[in-house]
């Protein structure tokens, strides 16, 4: 949630800027603003909306300088306004803020009590005087205030200052929200993600927590809080700016959804040894003796990651004979859960920045438990804090609402699986090769899955007036039943529930009638003939069933109004076909609302706060 750009070059920095909170804008916000040094002072235009309405202000008010930051805002401290609108400024300084301050509240005071009036009612502003009051007090320059100025600050934050008195310094610093550098030619930039940088760079410098840095046109310097010089290394992406565009799709959302089979077959690659059954994997830092003696896999995730770690949890223990539990890591990060140091602690988050995730392997970490990052943007917080990392090379992944982040998540996790069981000897290599070898034609099946989306905007029509909507599945079915609730809900504003499908008696029958759509995911698997039963009692009721079955089932075809087909397939590759139906369907739901698909409304793609 919200996004930051800065820039110090030899180039106007304002459309610079503005183009760079474009690419963020998947991120959520409700304001923006930017300020710029035009030679002689700071500038600053800010608007209440999305970014066309800072470029309309800005066309009425140009702004002109090589050095410069900007933002977007998703209120957190103080409603949506132009007032509460970041940049903020104090005496000769303005900044730009993501995260929250939680000693804010104390240090407003204090500074109130010292005569400082505030304008907004965030706070950020406390950030804005707090360096101002360091440069009153004899800092030497903007970078050594910021430095002092953040000893004051509890929280976590990423921020971008600029300074009436340094017309080509932007001073940058992170804690606990990311923030990364990219070092162009004669430039140098910063943003809250790389899509932001990519038209410029593809050198980037991923900063740590507690990191300050000082960028200017001939390059950068970083020291910690207290005062200590490091050196972050310099990372090659090799992302392209084409990736992040929507390449004749009408939304980032459906792009994503059909890029897939791609993101699948990057995530495969090199990672498969099909001569052997096994999965190559020195990257998840999981040693073979490591894996032989492991107790518990614990996976710790939010949102469409933990549906993905639900799955997860299936085949660890199904392949790999482990126990293993599933959480919220909102959930886990308020009590005091118990860790070993044989658990393999998995936390999986596609922007490896989740608060709760982070907060949650910090726990784990503590009580001496290995860690495994599963993430897809490099060199994120959670891959650096893990013993190992495994990333899922999806790309850039604009939409708010998760598509091939999710399938590349499921396909890691069952090469993680696999992996476990091939070192632990609870699978065979025949077995491995079996399932990878599914796993390794997935993709094709996907295109085929995918060539059918004519008929999910069919079957989308019948939706775009129904209030509520249920979701079943058994097994492997279960968590992309809670998937495609999820997915309807986000983008389309319908209430939809996913439901074990043999929780169904056990109070969502209540609900069916002839008014209410029931997704009944019902492959040919070993949960087959039990979901079959339950979707013969939602006819019974006279709900109406949109059935994912095996293509030609006959009993399917009796009870269910809409049927999407799908190859017969290895069980444990369903997963990764049977949401992409529901996904197609969602986006055509939301869409046919008018809905906007990309950034549904007060939702942010990465949750860097609680």
């Amino acid at each position: 949630m919200c996004g930051i750009v800065g820039y110090v070059g030899s180039r106007n920095a304002a459309p610079i800027i503005v183009d760079g909170l474009r690419k963020l804008e998947y991120r959520g916000y409700d304001s923006a603003g930017i300020a710029i040094h035009d030679g002689k002072g700071i500038e600053i235009v800010r608007a209440l909306g999305k970014l066309v309405k800072l470029s309309d202000a800005l066309e009425k008010r140009p702004l002109n300088g090589t050095t410069g930051i900007g933002h977007t805002r998703w209120a957190t401290h103080g409603r949506p306004s132009e007032v509460n609108a970041h940049p903020h400024a104090a005496g000769p300084v303005a900044v730009v803020h993501n995260g929250i301050i939680e000693n804010h509240v104390a240090v407003r005071a204090e500074l109130e009590g010292q005569g400082i009036k505030f304008l907004s009612d965030t706070d950020t502003e406390i950030i804005a005087h707090l360096i101002h009051r360091e440069l009153d007090q004899g800092a030497p320059n903007l970078f050594e205030a910021v430095r002092k100025a953040l000893g004051r600050v509890v929280g976590a934050y990423a921020i971008a200052v600029v300074s009436r008195a340094e017309p080509d310094v932007v001073v940058a610093a992170r804690f606990g929200s990311p923030l990364v550098v990219g070092i162009g030619e004669d430039e140098m930039l910063c943003g809250s993600d790389v899509t932001a940088l990519l038209s410029h760079t593809r050198n980037m410098v991923f900063l740590e927590d507690g990191d300050v840095v000082e960028l200017k046109q001939n390059g950068y310097r970083i020291e910690t809080v207290n005062g200590t010089a490091v050196d972050r290394k310099v990372k090659r992406i090799d992302w392209s700016a084409v990736q992040a565009e929507k390449a004749g799709f009408k939304h980032f959302m459906l792009k994503e959804i059909h890029e897939q089979p791609d993101a699948i077959e990057a995530t495969l690659r090199g990672r498969i040894d099909l001569q052997n059954g096994d999965v190559h994997a020195g990257e998840m830092g999981v040693t073979p003796e490591f894996a032989k003696t492991l107790g518990r896999v614990y996976f710790v995730a939010c949102g469409t990651s933990h549906h993905a770690t639900i799955a997860g949890r299936y085949w660890i223990e199904k392949i790999a004979r482990v126990p293993s539990v599933t959480e919220l890591a909102s959930e886990v990060r308020y009590r005091d859960p118990i860790f070993f140091p044989n658990d393999l602690v998995v936390a999986v988050s596609q922007s490896g920045e989740t608060a709760d995730t982070i907060a949650a392997v910090k726990a784990a970490k503590a009580a001496g438990a290995q860690v495994l990052a599963l993430s897809n943007v490099l060199d994120s917080a959670l891959p650096r804090m893990a013993d190992g990392a495994l990333y899922t090379h999806a790309g850039p992944e604009i939409g708010v609402a998760s598509t091939k982040c999710f399938t590349t998540q499921l396909a890691a996790l069952l090469l993680l699986a696999i992996y476990l069981g091939r070192q632990r000897g609870a699978l065979s290599k025949e077995q491995g090769q079996e399932i990878l070898q599914a796993l390794w034609e997935t993709p094709s099946h996907m295109r085929e899955v995918l060539g059918d989306a004519d008929y999910m905007h069919v079957i989308a029509k019948k939706l775009t007036h129904a209030k509520d909507v249920l979701f079943l599945g058994r097994g492997l079915g279960f968590p992309i039943a809670l998937e495609g609730a999820l997915k309807l809900k986000e983008i389309s504003y319908a209430h939809a529930e996913g439901y074990a499908a043999g929780e169904m008696k056990h109070g969502p029958i209540a609900l069916i009638d002839e008014n209410l759509p029931v997704f009944v995911i019902c492959p040919r698997d070993s949960h087959y003939d039990k979901t079959l039963s339950n979707m013969q009692e939602v006819r019974a009721r006279e709900g109406q069933v949109i059935a994912i079955a095996t293509k030609g089932d006959e009993a399917v075809m009796e009870l269910a109004q809409h049927m999407v087909w799908l190859p017969k397939v290895n069980d444990d590759v369903l997963p990764l076909l049977t949401v992409l139906p529901l996904q197609l369907i969602s986006y055509y739901v939301a869409n046919l609302k008018g809905n906007d698909v990309d950034q549904p409304r007060n939702l942010a793609k990465t949750v860097t706060v609680e």
